[in-house]
């Protein structure tokens, strides 16, 4: 693993009869470990494969009754332990242990985000992050910097795209996989005749995010235009992570509403499909962050997870969010040219549709990734693996 450096190791003892130790780093900072943590996430070979860094040992090969024995600072800024019953020794690196610090502060508003997402709203419009896609197949700095992009704000727009079908595809292969749905590999987006979804119609699509019915849902959705002679068909997107802030700060009772309770999605609009999902339309961890904005009214199902008693207020808090998705202060609006696309978090940003006149031609053509792949990538990039 790639550290940055840092301070060094100013100093360690250990706490509670050897159930855990305190550290204390020369700008000061100190935090305290637990010896069954410290145990557990030994770096050495025998706890670890040195190729892959998969752990050897499994929970129950822990002694229940690990303490610390002795610890001492060696070599400047390692951390070298022995523990007991059994005399393991090992060594931790102070800069893998700054990083992995986890005494932190729990004072956290329900909805928090996590340093590396920045909230924004119409003024992301000014500086749209983009990129052409010779520069990111040229240069892996280049690519870096967009997938950084893309994790920051969960959007970014990428030009240079061939006008042809399966383009949006091989825009994948640079940091992930496709995710074949239903809708198959690649799916265009343009108007039908008897069409299985309603984005496949000229009509305006209010914001969403795509597919909310899946149970995991495509976390990443890319469209990109071959053809637009249409007049209208504007792109709009909006940050929900925001959207979900103003919300709490407006009336924490309905965020509450709609973090505590579960909506219900469905889709059935192809023979031989029925697809449904049970989510909040705000999720969050344990700990309070927000990790997930569902919302598709196209695809919302009959709400039974609401007690009868709450099920108005929700209902109120619904319309809430909704309202708070259409303020022009939260809003970027652009218009794709062919040969450009964009990506985004389909777990985190809502996308819009103006809709378009019936004369001349709007053909956009999407797919489905994972976030997974796109930050596996990123840090192997950011890593120089």
């Amino acid at each position: 693993m790639s550290l940055k450096s840092g301070p060094c190791l100013a100093g360690v003892r250990i706490l509670d009869a050897g159930t855990a130790l305190a550290l204390a780093w020369g700008d000061r900072h100190e935090a305290r470990f637990h010896a069954a943590w410290l145990r557990d996430n030994a770096l050495d070979p025998r706890a670890r494969d040195p190729r892959n860094g998969q752990r050897l040992r499994t929970a129950l090969d822990l002694p229940a009754n690990t303490r610390l024995d002795e610890a001492a600072i060696a070599d400047g800024d390692t951390l070298r332990l022995r523990f007991s019953p059994d005399g393991y020794e090992t060594r931790f690196p102070g800069a893998w242990l700054r990083a992995h610090a986890y005494d932190l502060p729990r004072q956290r508003a329900r909805g928090w985000c996590g340093p590396h997402v920045a909230r924004w709203g119409r003024e992301l419009g000014d500086a749209l992050p983009a990129a052409t896609l010779d520069a990111l197949r040229a240069d892996r700095r280049a690519l870096a910097q967009w997938l950084r992009a893309v994790r920051r704000h969960g959007f970014a727009l990428l030009t240079g795209v061939p006008r042809e079908a399966g383009a949006v595809c091989a825009v994948v292969d640079l940091f992930g996989h496709v995710r074949e749905t239903n809708y198959g590999r690649c799916f265009d987006v343009r108007a039908e005749v008897d069409p299985v979804n309603l984005a496949y119609t000229a009509l305006a699509l209010a914001a969403h995010t795509d597919n909310p019915y899946r149970d995991p849902v495509p976390t990443l959705q890319l469209l990109a235009c071959l053809e637009s002679t249409a007049e209208g068909g504007a792109s709009v997107v909006v940050d929900g992570f925001q959207a979900a802030a103003v919300l709490h700060e407006e009336s924490p009772a309905h965020f509450d509403l709609l973090a505590d309770h579960c909506a219900r999605f469905e889709y059935a609009g192809s023979p031989g499909v029925r697809l449904r999902a049970r989510r909040p339309i705000l999720e969050l961890a344990p700990d309070g962050e927000l990790i997930a904005v569902r919302h598709n009214d196209r695809s919302a199902a009959p709400v039974v997870d609401v007690p009868y008693e709450a099920m108005t207020a929700w209902y109120e808090a619904r319309r809430h969010f909704a309202e708070i998705l259409t303020r022009p202060a939260l809003r970027v609006r652009f218009r794709l040219a062919p040969g450009e696309l964009f990506i985004v978090d389909n777990t985190r940003v809502l996308h819009a549709r103006e809709a378009f006149s019936a004369g001349g031609r709007r053909w956009l053509q999407g797919c489905y990734a994972d976030r997974d792949g796109l930050l596996s990538t990123l840090s192997a990039l950011e890593e120089g693996a």
